[in-house]
This record gives C-alpha cells, sequence and structure tokens, in this order.
C-alpha cells in the first residue's frame, strides 16, 4: 500500500471511528445501522463500515481500543505517584482519574462516557469492554494495589464492589458529559472536581463494611477499566 493511499484509509476510519461513537453514545449501539454510520462519516459507500471494520462488534473493539491506549499513558501516570501506597485512595485516584483525565483532554464535547455507558449495558458487548481493560498492564497493578490495601475482602464481595463502582463512575460520567454537550449546568466545575467526588464515593464504597456475605458468585458482573479492580487479572 502506497504511503498517499495509507494515509487516506486511516484518515477514513477515523472519520468512521469518530461517527459510530457518537451516533452509538447518542442513540445506543443496536440502535445505528452500518450505513448511518457511514453517512455520518461522509462516506458515500454505504459497506465502507464493514470494509474498514468488520462487523459491529469490531467497530465496537475499535474505538474501546483507541480510548484505551490514550487512557493507559494517563493512568501510567499517575502509578508513578501512588507505587507502593498503602492507602485505597490513590489506588482508586488512579482508576478513576485515568477515565476522567482522558475525556477532559478530549475537551468537549465528548462522547466516550456515553458510549461506554451504553457498551456496559449488552452483555456481549461489554465483554470486549473487559477483554481491553483486563489487557492491560498498568490496570494489573492497580489491581494488586487495592488487592494488598483490602486482603480481608472476599474475592465475592471485591468482584460485587468492583461492579458497584464501575456502574457509578461511568454512569455518572456519561451524565456529566451529556449535561455539558447539552448546555446544562453540572454539580461539579471540572473534570477534575467530579473525580473528587467520586473518589470521595468510590472509596466508601471498597471500605464499608462487610455484614452478611455474598451468597452466590457473581454471574452477571460488569467489568470497564474502573470495575476490573475486582477481577483476576493473573
Amino acid at each position: 500500500m502506497s504511503a498517499v493511499r495509507a494515509e487516506r484509509v486511516n484518515a477514513t476510519r477515523a472519520q468512521i471511528l469518530a461517527a459510530a461513537e457518537r451516533l452509538f453514545a447518542e442513540r445506543g449501539v443496536y440502535a445505528v445501522s452500518n450505513r448511518q454510520v457511514s453517512q455520518v462519516a461522509g462516506q458515500g459507500n454505504n459497506a465502507a463500515v464493514g470494509y474498514h471494520f468488520g462487523t459491529k462488534a469490531d467497530l465496537v473493539r475499535a474505538i474501546v481500543r483507541a480510548h484505551t491506549e490514550r487512557v493507559e499513558l494517563l493512568r501510567r501516570r499517575l502509578l508513578a505517584e501512588v507505587e507502593g501506597s498503602d492507602d485505597v485512595r490513590d489506588w482508586v485516584g488512579c482508576l478513576v482519574r485515568s477515565f476522567t483525565g482522558h475525556l477532559d483532554d478530549l475537551g468537549p464535547p465528548t462522547w466516550y462516557a456515553r458510549f461506554a455507558a451504553q457498551v456496559m449495558t449488552d452483555p456481549a458487548l461489554r465483554l470486549i469492554m473487559a477483554e481491553e481493560a483486563l489487557n492491560s498492564p498498568t490496570l494489573r497493578r492497580v489491581v494488586d494495589g487495592l488487592r494488598r490495601c483490602l486482603p480481608e475482602l472476599p474475592p465475592e464481595v471485591h468482584a460485587e464492589r468492583a461492579d458497584m463502582a464501575g456502574q457509578l463512575v461511568v454512569h455518572m460520567c456519561a451524565e456529566r458529559e451529556r449535561a455539558l454537550a447539552e448546555g446544562r449546568p453540572t454539580l461539579r466545575p471540572s473534570w477534575h472536581d467530579a473525580a473528587t467526588g467520586l473518589i470521595d464515593a468510590v472509596v466508601g464504597i471498597w471500605t464499608a463494611p462487610v455484614t452478611a456475605p455474598v451468597a452466590a458468585p457473581v454471574t452477571t458482573s460488569v467489568t470497564t477499566p474502573v470495575t476490573a479492580a475486582g477481577r483476576n487479572t493473573a
């Protein structure tokens, strides 16, 4: 492939990814056809999505992977500041601020938080996000740090609280993102401040007393870059 053609292909792929992320975020993944994505991306060929990405699941994976790479860089920097810490808040901060910091870096308008919230509602699609999250080297280090801070929590409670925390972070970020896109006021003035509030809440989730055991293994859990702290990544 010539350099000019390769550049054109990369530009087309980027346009399709941007269009798909916005449409999926606003309408839901399965409410949007490949034809609609191609049209919004400015592609005359309605089969462009399939040609460049394959299935809709492949397209979702490509969107997740594009963002995961940038979140990974942010998390690596945050980890350098907390390595060896025995404070739950430090490790939660790495998870939350890498996500909110990425949204902040993208600048308004953003769609990724709403996209992630849509993906989390579908069992097949959220597995894609889980696979990408669990392949993250920095996330493995955060998982290890959290487990060192919380050795008394049974594995089932780890998984349960990871799901609670992930739902909270993703959906609160999605709500803030939606408010910003619609020009509505937000509870916190910046993504940094929003992250601080989320960290307060997530630390509370992780450190709350266990008053009753989880009766059965969790079978409907949701894994994302901010919920995987309860998973076995070995």
